[in-house]
C-alpha cells in the first residue's frame, strides 16, 4: 500500500506521517491482488484457515481438539496478504489461530493427552492475542472467557498467564513495551458515568448490526458461489473488488467521506489513534462505523483471512467518539473536549466486549492497550449495559453456552450414570409445560418468555407436536415485526428423543445438533409430546443421582 498505492496508513502510537493515496484508483488492483492470492492459498491448502481465525481456534477446542500444522503457515501468509493490501481485518484472529496451532503441534511433540491438548489450544488463543495487543492480563483471561458465552474455562487461566508473560516479554523485546495507543490525555469524572451508560446502549445496537451484517454477507457469498458452482478460491476476490469500488466512490464525494473510506481499509488502529487526539471530524466518526462494518463483512465474510477483533474495536471507538462529540456539542460544560477520548476507549470496550461474550477480558485488554486503568470504572458500566442488551448474540459462532455443550468436557460426565437415567425422569412433563400455538404472534411469545424466563417452547396443533420456537428463532426471523405468527418462524424439522432414551443419548443429540432444548416424545408416536428436556435438566438429574 505504501510503495505501490502511495498510501501511508496512520499508525497507532503516532499521529504524524500518514498521507492519503495520490491516485485512489490504485487501491482496487492492490486489494484485489491480495485477496486473489489469499483465496487461492487458503482454499487450495487449508480451507479451515478462511475467515476470522479465532472462531476456528474455538471450534478446535470444542470439537476436533487438533489443528493441522499447515494451518499455521497458511493462516500467517494469507492474513498478511489480506491485511497488507487493504483488506478490512485484524491481526488478532490469525494470531489466535496460529498460536493455538502451535499449542496443538507442541502437544503432539510432547505426547500430551487429549485434555492437555485442548488446554494448550486455549492457552495459545490467549497468549497470541495477549502478545499482539501487548495486553498480557486481558489476553490471558480471554483464553478462559472467549470459549463460552455463559461459562469460564478456569483450567486455562494459569497456563495462559505463563504463556502470555513469555509471549509479551519476547515480543516487547523487539517491538517495545509501550501500550498500543499512547500519548492522548484522557479526562473524565464520576458525574459523566450516566453518559457512558448511554454509550453502552448505542454500542450494543451497533454490535448487533455488525453481527447481522457480517453473517448475512457470509451467507450471501456462500450461497451465490455454491448456486453458480464457482470455485471458492475466487470468493475473497469478489469481496475485495466491491470494497475497492466502494472506497473509490466515497473518495470522490467529499474529503470527509474519503477519510472515512480509508478508515474502512486495513486494521484501522491508526484511525483510533487519530480519534484519541480529537483529529477526526464528527462527519467521519458518524460514517466510519457503517463503512467499517461493510468493508469487514465483505473482506472476511467473503472468505478473506483476518480477524474481526480489530475492526470491532474501530467500530466501537468511532461510535464512542461520535457520541462523545455530540455530547460535547450540546453540553460542553458536562462533557468537555478532553473527555471525548474516554468515550473512544470505552466504546471499543463496550461494543466488542458485548458481542464477543468476553466483557471482562476485553475490558482489561483495551485498558492495557490505552495505558489508562482509571477508565475501568466507566468501562464497567458501559460494557455491562452492552452485554445485557446483546444477550447471547455473538460474533464467534463456535462459542457454546456452557461446558456441558463442549466436546472438551464430554468425558467429565459419568456416562454410566447418564445411561441409567431415562429422559422421562429428568424432563419437564407436558402438563407443566407452556405450549405455543402456531397462530400465536411473536409478540405474545416474547411476553411469555419475559414472564416465564424460558427461552424455548414446543408448538402444539390439534394435540400434536408440530414444531419448536426459541428466542433465537424469533430474533433471527421476525424482521423487526412482532406481528409475525409463530407458524412462520418455528423450526419444523424437529430433533426429538424418546421418553425411554437415556440422558447420555439426549446429551449426545444436543451436542451433535448444537441445541439445548429437546422435545421428548412417546416411544410409539413421534408426534405425541410427553415433555421437554434441556441441558440444565440433564445436569440437575446428574447431580441429584451423584448425591444419592
Amino acid at each position: 500500500m505504501d510503495g505501490i498505492v502511495n498510501y501511508t496508513f496512520p499508525r497507532e502510537g503516532q499521529i504524524a506521517g500518514w498521507t492519503p493515496p495520490i491516485n485512489i484508483w490504485l487501491i482496487l488492483p492492490a486489494i484485489s491482488f491480495g485477496a486473489l492470492l489469499s483465496g487461492i492459498l487458503v482454499y487450495t491448502f487449508a480451507p479451515e484457515a478462511e475467515g476470522h481465525g479465532t472462531d476456528a481456534a474455538i471450534r478446535a477446542f470444542h470439537k476436533e481438539g487438533r489443528i493441522r500444522p499447515r494451518v499455521v503457515i497458511v493462516k500467517a501468509v494469507s492474513s498478511i496478504l489480506t491485511i497488507s493490501t487493504g483488506g478490512s481485518a485484524g491481526r488478532e484472529g490469525p494470531t489466535a489461530q496460529i498460536s493455538a496451532g502451535f499449542g496443538s503441534v507442541m502437544s503432539d511433540v510432547f505426547k500430551l493427552s487429549e485434555h492437555e491438548r485442548r488446554i494448550a489450544i486455549a492457552t495459545g488463543i490467549g497468549a497470541g492475542i495477549a502478545t499482539i495487543f501487548k495486553a498480557p492480563l486481558g489476553g490471558a483471561l480471554l483464553a478462559a472467557e472467549i470459549l463460552y458465552y455463559r461459562d469460564f474455562e478456569s483450567e486455562a487461566v494459569v497456563p495462559a498467564f505463563l504463556a502470555s508473560i513469555i509471549g509479551y516479554s519476547i515480543f516487547g523485546y523487539f517491538e517495545g513495551y509501550d501500550p498500543i495507543f499512547s500519548g492522548a490525555k484522557i479526562s473524565w469524572n464520576v458525574t459523566q458515568i450516566p453518559f457512558f451508560l448511554v454509550l453502552g446502549v448505542f454500542c450494543s445496537a451497533f454490535g448487533l448490526l455488525y453481527i447481522k451484517t457480517f453473517y448475512s454477507t457470509r451467507d450471501l457469498f456462500l450461497g451465490f458461489f455454491t448456486k453458480h458452482n464457482i470455485p471458492n478460491h475466487f470468493k475473497p476476490l469478489a469481496g475485495a473488488v466491491i470494497i475497492g469500488l466502494l472506497v473509490i466512490a466515497l473518495a470522490h464525494i467529499s474529503h470527509d467521506t474519503m477519510i472515512a473510506a480509508l478508515g474502512g481499509l486495513g486494521a484501522g488502529y491508526g484511525f483510533i489513534q487519530l480519534s484519541l487526539y480529537n483529529m477526526l471530524p464528527l462527519t467521519v466518526l458518524l460514517l466510519l462505523p457503517f463503512i467499517k462494518i461493510i468493508t469487514t463483512s465483505l473482506t472476511i465474510g467473503s472468505g478473506g483471512s483476518g480477524g474481526v477483533f480489530a475492526p470491532g474495536l474501530v467500530i466501537g471507538g468511532a461510535v464512542g467518539g461520535a457520541l462523545g462529540m455530540l455530547f460535547h456539542f450540546f453540553i460542553p460544560e458536562i462533557i468537555p473536549l478532553a473527555t471525548v477520548p474516554a468515550f473512544v476507549i470505552v466504546g471499543m470496550i463496550s461494543l466488542f466486549g458485548g458481542i464477543s461474550n468476553a466483557p471482562i477480558a476485553v475490558m482489561i485488554m483495551v485498558v492495557e492497550m490505552s495505558g489508562d486503568f482509571s477508565l475501568l470504572v466507566p468501562a464497567m458500566g458501559a460494557v455491562a449495559i452492552s452485554t445485557i442488551l446483546t444477550g447471547d448474540s455473538t460474533i464467534f459462532r463456535e462459542q457454546v453456552p456452557t461446558k456441558a455443550q463442549s466436546g472438551a468436557h464430554r468425558g467429565e460426565y459419568n456416562v454410566e450414570i447418564l445411561e441409567e437415567i431415562p429422559a422421562r425422569e429428568a424432563m419437564t412433563k407436558k402438563e407443566d409445560l407452556i405450549c405455543i400455538s402456531p397462530s400465536d404472534s411473536a409478540k405474545e411469545v416474547i411476553k411469555i418468555m419475559d414472564e416465564s424466563l424460558h427461552t424455548g417452547f414446543p408448538v402444539i396443533e390439534n394435540g400434536k407436536l408440530v414444531g419448536i420456537v426459541t428466542l433465537r428463532n424469533i430474533r433471527k426471523e421476525m424482521d423487526n415485526s412482532e406481528d409475525v405468527e409463530i407458524e412462520e418462524i418455528m423450526v419444523r424439522e424437529l430433533v426429538t428423543i424418546n421418553s425411554s432414551s437415556s440422558l447420555e443419548k439426549a446429551l449426545s443429540v444436543m451436542m451433535s445438533n448444537a441445541i439445548h432444548h429437546l422435545p421428548v416424545v412417546d416411544d410409539n408416536d413421534p408426534e405425541k409430546l410427553e415433555g421437554f428436556i434441556t441441558s440444565t435438566d440433564i445436569m440437575r438429574a446428574y447431580t441429584k443421582r451423584m448425591n444419592q
